[in-house]
């Protein structure tokens, strides 16, 4: 049996453009893993059965893309244990495809090559191929280009899911964008969103990039009241994020807002 860790992450920044011709978007993000995490555990099967969770798709088509592209009958049978909150903003479901995958590629006789396996990743979501890698990395073109980047991770984030959020669609959300922005000023965000990661040397600079452009929380405002240093929503949300430099003021903001929704306490990760 292997079992590995299936961490979170967070949109540390997001800049988005128009529309591409594959129907995706032109993204610049900032993704970084999170101490939060789903477990996924992969071992030999007489078929394909994924359990745990019901609502799994991902986990099963990724199983079955990895069989084909190898050539075996898919002979898996995978456990996931749910930790990350299901349609936040922090990819759990992508995660557990990506973790799957690598842990079922190790039991092949013949692995797949990282490049081969990356593809596979891709062509499941364009988060996927991030929970391959270690570390933060700057996504690029649809958000599966990866490239690593050195950021500090000394510091502690606190995750709000509002009482009453439920997540959107992303395409309905990607759709609100090009409604209200469509792809004015994508080149100025993205070159600012690039200048300010590149000048990060301590935790209290990531204050500097800019905020998120697909939707915004006034929760962010109460977490930057309450000390963070940055806050804002991961991916097409609906979680906020606030980042602070110590535990004790994080765990006070806690206190303070459970009232408004579920919490938790957690903090970078570099590997998964």
């Amino acid at each position: 049996m292997t079992r590995a860790s299936a961490t979170a992450k967070l949109n540390l920044a997001l800049v988005v453009g128009s529309r591409r011709e594959d129907g995706k978007h032109e993204v610049t993000t900032v993704m970084q893993r999170l101490a939060l995490a789903d477990r996924v555990e992969v071992t030999s099967g007489d078929g394909l059965t994924v359990e745990g969770y019901a609502e799994d798709t991902l986990v099963r088509a990724a199983l079955t893309s990895l069989a084909i592209e190898a050539g075996v009958r898919p002979r898996w049978r995978a456990r996931i244990t749910k930790r990350i909150p299901v349609a936040s903003g922090l990819g759990g479901g992508s995660s557990d495809a990506a973790t799957a995958l690598s842990l079922a590629n190790a039991t092949l006789e013949e692995p797949l090559h990282r490049e081969r396996l990356h593809d596979l990743a891709r062509a499941l979501g364009a988060d996927v191929p991030f929970f391959l890698a270690s570390g933060p990395q700057l996504g690029q073109e649809d958000g599966a280009v990866l490239t690593p980047v050195d950021l500090p991770q000394d510091y502690f984030v606190l995750l709000v899911l509002p009482n009453g959020a439920s997540k959107l669609a992303t395409g309905a959300v990607y759709d609100d964008f090009d409604r209200r922005y469509g792809r004015d000023g994508y080149e100025v965000r993205r070159a600012a969103l690039l200048d300010a990661v590149s000048a990060v040397a301590r935790p209290r600079d990531l204050a500097s990039l800019p905020p998120n452009d697909l939707v915004s929380s006034p929760l962010a405002d109460e977490l930057r009241a309450l000390g963070a240093f940055r806050a804002d929503v991961s991916g097409a949300g609906p979680m906020v994020y606030g980042l602070f430099h110590q535990r004790a003021p994080a765990d006070a903001a806690r206190r303070r807002l459970r009232r408004r929704g579920r919490t938790w306490l957690t903090a970078p990760a570099w590997y998964g």
